[in-house]
């Protein structure tokens, strides 16, 4: 991670719920603006159309970085999908369980993780179902698509979710992190109760399992009911304001 001076009053950002096409065509679409007053109440304003409605929020920051995180796992609900036939209980499995450790992530981020729980929630719905991240997942599973073809993709763009992937997994295991492990009672890397996050790192970026395995994540008999990993979060305390940024307002890019 490197630190850059960001001047944040002069950021903006537009995310979804969405889908490109879904706004090409004209249908209902979503989308969310963040940032200071000055810039996001008249552009939301100025952008909102009858099939295209817009919500704004001050708080730009976690919503970015709600962004990069739903990529994430879309990519593995693509893998989950194409493995499994479109097997309704593995996609419903894989939702509950990626959408606990995304809401365990937030509480790491976040001071107040219950407001994002909606947005978070949406945003992640409609990429799991329906976006260039979880087709690249599924392409990859049906071996249609390889890694070695890398995350740029001819008529898709780039696949935010693989470095997003990378970028979350070193976050969340630096050596200044620790969370306690309700099972192993001992301190570890936050990293260690995210297991759906660690094995797309061992298949995208390290390369050391094949797309067959996030299958194993999802249905190991030791791993938790996704409750437990939000009861964790709320009932430990793992806001970690270092993570983002700094007290000066300086931003990790």
């Amino acid at each position: 991670m490197v630190l850059a001076k960001v001047p944040l009053d002069n950021i903006l950002y537009l995310g979804g719920p969405n889908i490109a096409s879904e706004i090409y065509n004209k249908e209902y679409a979503n989308a969310r603006i963040c940032g200071t007053d000055k810039w996001r109440k008249p552009l939301a304003k100025f952008l909102r159309q009858p099939h295209f409605i817009v919500w704004d929020n001050s708080d730009l920051i976690t919503h970015e970085v709600m962004g990069g995180l739903k990529n994430v796992y879309a990519i593995g609900a693509g893998m989950v999908a194409a493995l499994t036939n479109e097997s309704a209980t593995s996609k419903s499995v894989y939702f509950a369980l990626c959408t606990s450790e995304m809401i365990y992530i937030t509480h790491l981020l976040e001071e107040e993780p219950e407001k994002l729980a909606g947005p978070l929630l949406a945003d992640t719905y409609v990429t799991l179902l329906k976006g260039r991240n979880a087709w690249y997942g599924h392409k990859l599973a049906k071996g249609e698509l390889t890694l070695e073809m890398g995350d740029s993709i001819k008529g898709k763009g780039t696949i935010q979710g693989v470095s997003a992937v990378d970028a979350f997994y070193k976050l969340l295991s630096q050596d200044s992190l620790s969370v306690m492990h309700p099972e192993a009672n001992k301190s570890v890397a936050p990293v260690e109760m995210c297991p759906i996050l660690k094995t797309l790192h061992k298949i995208l970026i390290k390369r050391e399992l094949p797309t067959e395995s996030i299958l194993q994540a999802i249905r190991d008999e030791s791993m938790c009911d996704p409750r437990e990993r939000i009861e964790m979060a709320r009932g430990q305390s793992l806001y970690r304001p270092s993570i983002l940024g700094q007290p000066n307002g300086d931003v990790k890019a």
